[in-house]
C-alpha cells in the first residue's frame, strides 16, 4: 500500500445481521495503514481484526451529562486509534459548526486519537473559484489553538464530488493538495498528510494512485461492499 492510508467510512449503514459476513471478508487482511470506520455500536467486532478502527466522529466534551454522546476518552479506552471530524454531511445536515470542529480535535488529541480533518468547497464555491479561499478558513477555524498537527489528517472531499461520480482531474487534484501542505507549512511550520475523498472507486483509483503528493484515500460509501473495498486496497498493494 506504499504507507498510504486508505480509511473506510461506512456511515449509518449495514445491520447487525451483516457484520458477520463483512469482517469474515477481511479476515486475512492485515495492514495499520487501513483504517474502517463503522457506527459507533459495531466499533467492538471490528476491534478484533488485523487493521486500525476510527470512529465516524467523537463528542466536543470530555465526559459528562451529554446523553447519547460518545467521547474521545471512550473511545481510546476500547483500542480505537481515529476519528473522522468535520465530514461535510454533519457540517451541511446536522448544522455542525467550525467551532464544535475545533472543540472535537481538541478532545480527539487530548485522547491521543489520530483526527482526520474534512474540508472541502461546494460546486458553486469552486465554480466562483473560491476553493481556496474556503479551504484556507476551514483550515484555520478547525484548527484554531492547536499546536501540534503530528496527530491530524487533513481529508480533502470537495463536497460536489461526494457520491456524484465526479472527480478533479489529476493536475486539480495535484495543485490543491500542495495547497494545503504549504499553507499548513506556511501557518503551523509542520509538514501534514492529506488524502483524498469523494466518489473514489475500483476502476479509478488507479488515477488516483498517480498523484505523488497524495497521502491516502477516504473511501465512503462503497466501503460497504467488501468485495469493491478490497479490491482498491489490493490495487494500492
Amino acid at each position: 500500500m506504499e504507507n498510504k492510508i486508505i480509511v473506510g467510512n461506512i456511515k449509518m449503514n449495514m445491520k447487525f445481521g451483516e457484520i458477520a459476513n463483512y469482517l469474515n471478508q477481511f479476515k486475512n487482511i492485515k495492514n495499520k495503514n487501513l483504517v474502517i470506520c463503522p457506527s459507533y455500536i459495531y466499533i467492538p467486532y471490528f476491534l478484533k481484526h488485523n487493521f486500525s478502527v476510527g470512529s465516524q466522529d467523537v463528542c466536543s466534551f470530555e465526559d459528562g451529562g451529554y446523553t447519547g454522546e460518545i467521547s474521545a476518552n471512550q473511545l481510546a479506552s476500547m483500542g480505537v486509534k481515529y476519528t473522522i471530524v468535520g465530514h461535510s454531511e454533519r457540517r451541511i445536515k446536522l448544522g455542525e459548526t467550525d467551532i464544535e470542529i475545533n472543540k472535537k480535535i481538541k478532545c480527539a488529541l487530548n485522547s491521543k486519537l489520530k483526527v482526520i480533518l474534512c474540508i472541502g468547497e461546494t460546486l458553486e464555491e469552486f465554480r466562483l473559484l473560491k476553493k481556496e479561499i474556503v479551504l484556507k478558513r476551514q483550515i484555520r477555524d478547525a484548527l484554531f489553538d492547536i499546536e501540534d498537527l503530528s496527530n491530524v489528517i487533513i481529508a480533502y472531499e470537495p463536497i460536489w464530488s461526494i457520491g456524484t461520480n465526479k472527480v478533479p482531474n489529476n493536475e486539480n487534484l495535484f495543485n490543491t493538495i500542495t495547497y494545503i501542505k504549504e499553507l499548513i507549512k506556511d501557518l503551523y511550520r509542520q509538514d501534514i498528510k492529506v488524502i483524498y475523498g469523494g466518489s473514489i472507486n475500483e476502476k479509478n483509483i488507479l488515477k488516483f494512485k498517480e498523484i505523488e503528493n497524495l497521502d491516502g484515500y477516504l473511501i465512503g460509501s462503497l466501503s460497504v461492499n467488501p468485495t469493491q473495498f478490497i479490491e482498491i486496497i489490493e490495487k494500492m498493494s
